[in-house]
């Protein structure tokens, strides 16, 4: 039987993922100048994984469903990183940014790391972080999950390309740790438009995997 790539890339990327655990092969990375990239990647974390291994990060004190990780120019294959100096991104914009990446630690980061390889000034940058995530519908199952649940990569990737019309599987990654969902990658074209992604971009799940539902949720009021 031939398995189609994604699917190749899923059973590949999770049997090296186990097999090579934190060695860090997967992040290749490539050297360029400020704004030298082709497309983007939106990374959106799922936050109660995040937050089972770091339960102390000021994110998890608040109930989070998917949050923005980054928006990250990208090569057809590695990316840019640490392209500016340690310009720190000020109160005022961190105060507005904290809706989206909920961390201040998270938001000073993405701008040193990625943020200045964008090409653009740093509140141009975070304005294109607010369209990248306006632009993408989560799917109804992720709102508030009470209990966790158990999915497949094909489920949660049509799930999203059935609100997003125009995004494609090949334009969708998963990520997990172990069995449970971690983030949601979706990448997009300088323009903020579904493409596909690299060649080095792929889902990194088993078949079968876990969601963890949203705990410490805000009560609903009665209506």
């Amino acid at each position: 039987m031939v398995i189609p790539r994604r699917a190749k890339g899923l059973r590949l990327g999770f049997a090296l993922t186990v097999l090579l655990g934190g060695c860090g092969l997967w992040s290749t990375s490539a050297d360029g100048a400020p704004g030298d990239f082709d497309y983007w990647i939106l990374a959106l974390s799922w936050s109660p994984q995040y937050c089972k291994s770091e339960p102390a990060n000021e994110q998890c004190g608040e109930p989070h469903g998917f949050v923005v990780h980054g928006l990250w120019p990208q090569h057809e294959r590695g990316y840019p990183e640490y392209c500016g100096g340690r310009e720190r991104v000020p109160e005022e914009l961190v105060d507005r940014m904290l809706t989206t990446i909920p961390s201040v630690a998270l938001i000073q980061r993405q701008w040193r790391k990625h943020g200045s390889c964008s090409g653009l000034e740093m509140k141009e940058y975070f304005l294109q972080v607010e369209r990248a995530r306006r632009s993408v519908v989560v799917p109804e199952a992720y709102d508030e999950p009470e209990e966790r649940f158990e999915t497949t990569p094909d489920a949660v990737e049509d799930a999203f390309i059935a609100l997003n019309p125009r995004l494609v599987r090949a334009g969708v990654a998963l990520q997990c740790r172990g069995r449970w969902l971690s983030e949601v990658r979706i990448c997009l074209d300088r323009e903020f438009q579904p493409r596909s992604c690299g060649a080095d971009v792929d889902d990194r799940c088993p078949d079968e995997i876990h969601v963890r539902p949203i705990h410490n949720r805000v009560p609903r009021r009665p209506s």
